[in-house]
């Protein structure tokens, strides 16, 4: 029997390999092509592709583009961002080496695009423009500053009660038609020559609804500093998956530039339903709710971005209102709660308050901002310090009356002066106020000075105060960020305010009658 030489065998193992390492050379990449396997409704298959990595773009034969989202050992499910009526099987799919970025720059002010720069009002192209990545990291702590500075919504029951301030992640949630997109107008209207750069993200909206308010904002002189981001309901939906993060792009070029610059993403609950039909059509198991696991994570990466940067870093600040649809009030639904635990608060908007007539229609009892009252102008603290406290007791005290209960003189005083309250914090949409007279009107408010006003009058009155207020006093507005508690300025303003509404008492005389 023929013996075995361990040694040799060993050394001719060796040889061997070493003949092979050295005539080992990697595939370039530039040879690396896929085929597509198959194409279904916004998303294709393709394999082949065996190196190309999370989030990259790849090109197919019709030179449109796709993303990879779905990376499986035999397989790479691709996102579309266009029609999929060119592609069929057996086309080639080649990488691109790069992942998605879109044009940003100052050019976008004043248009409506699609969520990868492409113009949609027939204005032209905006030239060459910088480049940004699109689904970019959050900064880091590190890089934060705390938010120090009040962005104004321009609406009294906001500003006064659920402050917001630039650089906060403040939630706009309710159920459909109770107002929510009109509290984002009314504030990106209210920006107005104040330097905050707008952006509207509009995700699966109807045409007709997106055109009015782009007609809205031009009609109020908004679109100046406004860029309007569009993805219709009938769009793939790889486009509305990745509208929200297009939009925060445009925005973070005007805070990296030391700018601040607010989003609006209406709404994130179409968003969520986007990257849900991505998800099951990609076959990924569903979650809770039968939604995907990480729905919590495509928004948290999204809303993170938002903030306000150190001044070594420009003292940018980006501003984000996001919009959740809401199903019968329910507020601890997936998404909604979701987004409440990302958020730094919520404005809640409440049906019944809607159907009462009480516009803007937030129940300041379960809306909160946690960051906002730290940067809120001092006046506010002054003339609506206790205001939340006792106006969410009226509401309390209202129900309790509505049983027919006898009521003492006290209660029926405490609620004589909640319903003034809330007349007051009634506000007409596209009507925003300046904080001067904001401050005013809570004033009057606040030291019941408006109780004896019947409540059809209400508004006479407080147009009565404007006009007092401004003649009296033309330089408030200017003074209006500094004035201290104890500055001689509210006793005029408090004397100024009980003449205007003295005026408004009185009865008004009868043209009819006759000495």
């Amino acid at each position: 029997m023929k013996e075995f030489d361990i040694h040799s065998i060993l050394d001719e193992v060796s040889r061997a390999m070493g003949q092979a390492m050295e005539n080992y050379s990697p595939l370039p990449e530039t040879e690396e092509i896929g085929t597509i396997r198959s194409v279904e409704e916004g998303i294709v298959w393709v394999g082949g592709l065996t190196r190309v990595q999370f989030e990259e773009l790849v090109l197919f034969d019709d030179e449109s583009m796709g993303m990879v989202l779905d990376i499986l050992p035999d397989r790479v499910g691709i996102v579309l961002f266009g029609s999929n009526d060119t592609l069929a099987s057996g086309q080639r799919v080649a990488r691109t080496h790069r992942i998605l970025d879109m044009p940003v720059g100052p050019e976008f002010l004043g248009r409506v695009v699609d969520p990868l720069g492409r113009p949609l009002d027939g204005l032209g192209s905006m030239g060459e423009t910088e480049r940004r990545e699109v689904l970019k990291e959050a900064p880091p702590i590190l890089d934060r500053s705390p938010v120090v500075k009040p962005l104004q919504t321009g609406l009294k029951v906001v500003d006064a009660l659920i402050p917001i301030g630039r650089g906060q992640r403040e939630l706009i949630l309710g159920d459909r038609q109770t107002g929510k997109t009109a509290i984002a107008l009314d504030t990106i209207i209210n920006q107005r020559g104040k330097g905050v750069k707008c952006i509207y993200c509009a995700i699966g909206q109807r045409s007709a609804g997106v055109a009015k308010t782009i007609s809205d904002l031009k009609e109020r002189g908004a679109m100046d500093y406004t860029t309007v981001v569009v993805v219709e309901g009938d769009d793939p939906p790889g486009l509305q998956y990745i509208a929200p993060y297009a939009a925060t792009t445009m925005a973070e070029y005007f805070m990296h530039r030391g700018e601040d610059v607010m989003v609006v993403y209406d709404d994130l609950t179409r968003h969520a339903l986007a990257y849900r039909q991505l998800s099951l059509l990609l076959r990924r198991p569903p979650g809770r709710e039968a939604f995907p696991g990480d729905i919590f994570y495509i928004h948290s990466r999204l809303l993170e971005r938002a903030t306000h940067l150190k001044t070594e870093l420009g003292g940018g600040s980006l501003t984000a209102l996001p919009i959740a649809e809401t199903e019968a009030q329910n507020i601890s639904a997936y998404i909604p709660t979701n987004l409440i635990s990302i958020t730094d608060g919520q404005l809640y908007l409440s049906p019944d308050l809607f159907q009462k007539g009480v516009l803007p229609a937030v129940e300041v009892g379960k809306s909160v901002s946690r960051v906002g009252g730290k940067a809120q102008i001092p006046a506010y603290r002054k003339v609506a310090g206790d205001l939340r406290l006792s106006y969410t007791q009226f509401h309390e005290l209202e129900s309790f009356a509505r049983f027919g209960a006898r009521l003492d003189d006290s209660t029926r005083k405490s609620l004589n002066h909640g319903l003034r309250v809330r007349e007051a914090l009634k506000q007409d949409q596209f009507s925003p106020l300046t904080a001067a007279r904001q401050i005013a009107v809570l004033l009057a408010v606040t030291r019941g000075y408006l109780d004896p006003v019947p409540e059809n009058r209400m508004a006479r009155a407080q147009e009565a105060v404007f006009e007092k207020i401004e003649a009296a006093l033309p330089d408030l507005e200017d003074r209006i960020d500094t004035i201290g508690s104890d500055d001689p300025l509210w006793e005029k303003m408090d004397q100024v305010i009980r003449d205007a509404i003295r005026e408004v008492e009185a009865p008004d005389a009868d043209p009819g009658s006759s000495g």
